[in-house]
Parts: structure tokens; C-alpha cells; sequence
């Protein structure tokens, strides 16, 4: 038996290929997106929130819309359009209106935490209010845990530490967006997500440019510090077109439930940005919050991935 032959029969060890694509993809919507929370903050502090909200949404939705028509995607007809309309309503006006201006008052850690709420209030609507899903005790228990961790999170000893009203308001917007996500999936929409998100964006962005000139934001135009302006970029580039694209490209090529683990490591990555970046104060008690409220993220989703299976 010869040298070749026996090597032959020995198993090849070859070192596991990493996709770097998918690397990049998932860094974006873990890191990119959560970064967002602290240049939210930055960004409000020196210019007034719905004029910056409009600025970073409708130039991103233009972009976006933009060069998915030049790739040759139909536009949308009137029902779609009326769709995206209700899209840009609860999902960018109604949410990050809120945010935008909660932000003025709330730490971009803190921010980031309340946010991720979100799969935790779209279950809610998801069971008690349209009655998509069944009642189960284990989903609800999970539920039960998250907004423990946000009452820890705002009320301490009998006291809160916190601005009450910017709280609520950042939870109603994840409420807001919880419910034009469970509306808008009976409606009709474009194939293409990005051409709608796209569309959504422009809208939204043109409605709170909207309310900003009538808030008196930009009458006069306020000026733009160059940190604001940094801010603003990193959230039309950054936050809407990269972190965005690769959520999609994300979505295309494995299960949903896998892609929505951002919500669990987006407040993790704001707090960490918010405390060794912004100068922010991180507090056990906000780390345990933290704590209760990725962990029921996680059980929420993981439960949902084994209903799908």
C-alpha cells in the first residue's frame, strides 16, 4: 500500500469557512443599530428632535426609496401607498417623534432598555388585543418578567430617578410600533421591504419635518453643531441604510427569530456606549432591569422559533 493510498483514508481536517458577509451583517444590526440610542442623545441635546427626526428619515427614505426604483422595482399602487402611509404614521412619526423627544430627558442606556420592550408589547397586542396568537401561561410568564424589569428600572425605593412622562412616552412608543407592525401585516404592501421601508421613511420624514415647523423648530432654521451634524450622518448612514440593508439581507437567508436576537443586544451595546462613551451613570439596579428585560426577550423569541418549527 503506497504513501498516497493511506493518506487517503485519513480525514480531512479543514478550518470551519466563516461568511464574513454574515459576520458584517450581524454587527451591523447588533452594534450599528445599537449605537443609534447614543447618538439619538447627542444629536437632541443640540438640535430640536422632530426637525433632527424628520432630517434623518425622510433623507434616508429618499436614498432608499430611491435607488430600489432605480433597480427597477414597480412603484407601489394607491392601497400600497395607503399602507405605507399607516406604516409611516405608527412606525416613524408616532415612535420616533416620541423617542426623539424622550431622549432630551432620558439617558441613551436607559432609553435603549425601555426600548427593548418591543416583542414583549407586540405579543401583547399580538394575544389580548387582535387575538393572532393563543393564550399561553409559559408566553405570558416571560411577559410578566420584562415589565418587572421596567418598573425596577423606573420607581426605587418608592421614589422614581427618572423623568416619569419621558418614560411613558418612550414606552408608548414601542407600543406604537408594536401596533402599526401587527396592522400593517394584513395589509397590502410592496414585495420589495426595502422599497416600503423606503417609502415609510420619506413619509414619516416629510410629517415630522411637518411638525417641526409647526412646533416653531425651524422658524427660524436652527444651526447644526458639528457634533449634531456627526450624529445625524451616522443615523441616516448608519442607523436607516447599512444597519437597515443588512437586517433585510438577514432576513432573506435565516429564520426571523434568529435576526430579532438585536433586540436582546442592543441595550447591552447602548448601556456600554451610554456609560464608557456618553459619561453616562450605570447602577446595579439598572444593570438587574436590564437583566429581567433581555431575559424575557429571549424566552419570547425562543418560544416563538420553537411554535415555528
Amino acid at each position: 500500500m503506497g504513501t498516497s493510498s493511506v493518506t487517503s483514508t485519513l480525514p480531512r481536517l479543514t478550518a470551519p469557512v466563516v461568511d464574513v458577509r454574515l459576520v458584517a451583517a450581524f454587527f451591523a444590526i447588533y452594534v450599528l443599530w445599537g449605537a443609534t440610542f447614543l447618538a439619538i442623545r447627542v444629536a437632541v441635546l443640540e438640535v430640536p428632535p422632530f426637525l433632527m427626526a424628520g432630517m434623518r428619515f425622510f433623507v434616508a427614505g429618499s436614498v432608499l426609496y430611491g435607488f430600489m426604483r432605480l433597480r427597477g422595482e414597480a412603484s407601489p399602487s394607491p392601497a400600497e401607498w395607503r399602507s405605507i402611509g399607516l406604516m409611516a404614521l405608527f412606525m416613524f412619526v408616532a415612535t420616533y417623534g416620541a423617542l426623539f423627544w424622550a431622549e432630551q430627558y432620558v439617558p441613551s442606556g436607559i432609553t435603549s432598555v425601555i426600548e427593548a420592550t418591543l416583542p414583549i408589547t407586540t405579543l401583547t397586542l399580538e394575544v389580548f388585543v387582535f387575538r393572532q396568537q393563543p393564550f399561553r401561561w409559559q408566553m405570558m410568564g416571560s411577559v410578566a418578567v420584562g415589565f418587572g424589569g421596567v418598573v425596577m428600572l423606573l420607581v426605587k425605593n418608592g421614589e422614581r430617578d427618572f423623568a416619569v412622562l419621558p418614560c411613558l412616552v418612550i414606552l408608548a412608543s414601542g407600543v406604537a410600533w408594536s401596533l402599526g407592525a401587527v396592522l400593517v401585516r394584513s395589509m397590502p404592501l410592496p414585495r420589495s421591504r426595502p422599497l416600503t421601508a423606503g417609502g415609510a421613511m420619506m413619509l414619516g420624514g416629510l410629517v415630522l419635518l411637518a411638525l417641526s415647523w409647526v412646533a416653531g423648530e425651524a422658524n427660524p432654521l436652527p444651526y447644526i453643531p458639528l457634533r449634531a451634524g456627526i450624529a445625524l450622518l451616522y443615523l441616516i448612514v448608519g442607523g436607516s441604510l447599512i444597519a437597515f440593508t443588512a437586517y433585510v439581507w438577514l432576513l432573506g437567508r435565516m429564520p426571523a427569530t434568529r435576526v430579532a436576537s438585536h433586540a436582546y443586544v442592543n441595550p447591552l451595546v447602548a448601556l456600554a456606549l451610554g456609560y464608557f462613551v456618553g459619561g453616562e451613570e450605570l447602577s446595579v439596579r439598572t444593570l438587574l432591569a436590564c437583566t429581567l428585560i433581555v431575559l424575557s426577550v429571549f424566552l419570547i423569541l425562543r418560544s416563538g422559533d420553537a411554535t415555528t418549527q
